[in-house]
């Protein structure tokens, strides 16, 4: 857990612009740029910063239909659970899985072209997988929030 309000300014700043440099860092925090550069390393050592990304508009991509996927399984043995989990975490057109409680297993976020992309999806990958009983889509209508930043 991070409570140090240096290292939360500081993670924030990153989230922010992960480009920025350590001088233009240090200036913010009133650091010098060694002091930056310990932390930003401790940080990564403790596994608080995991990798640094670039952000990609879905529209510059072709990849602007968002779906939600609900996704019931079969049966919940071991198997059936980690063998949907091993396959579905390979399509490329599914960004976020989430196992989750209620009346469905797995939450897929989804992003495609267009609604016939999503189709081809489902009919030649989704349906594919092995383990799933019931499947049912919800479509955005338009992005509301929509962010990686954590607020620490």
């Amino acid at each position: 857990m991070i409570s140090d309000p240096i290292d939360k300014k500081l993670l924030a700043l990153l989230q922010e612009n992960s480009k920025k440099t350590n001088k233009e860092l240090a200036g913010k925090l009133g650091l010098s740029v060694t002091a930056v550069y310990e932390r930003i390393r401790k940080l990564e050592r403790a596994g608080v910063i995991s990798k640094y990304v670039a952000l990609v508009k879905p529209e510059k991509v072709e990849r602007s239909f968002t779906a939600f996927c609900h996704i019931k399984l079969v049966q919940h043995t071991k198997g059936n659970v980690t063998g949907f989990e091993s396959q579905v975490t390979k399509l490329p057109e599914v960004l976020e899985v989430f196992h989750v409680s209620g009346e469905y297993d797995y939450i897929l976020k989804v992003m495609v072209k267009d609604m016939e992309a999503y189709r081809e999806f489902m009919l030649n990958k989704l349906t594919t997988l092995q383990h799933i009983g019931s499947t049912q889509s919800t479509f955005v209508i338009s992005p509301v929030k929509n962010t990686t930043e954590l607020s620490v």
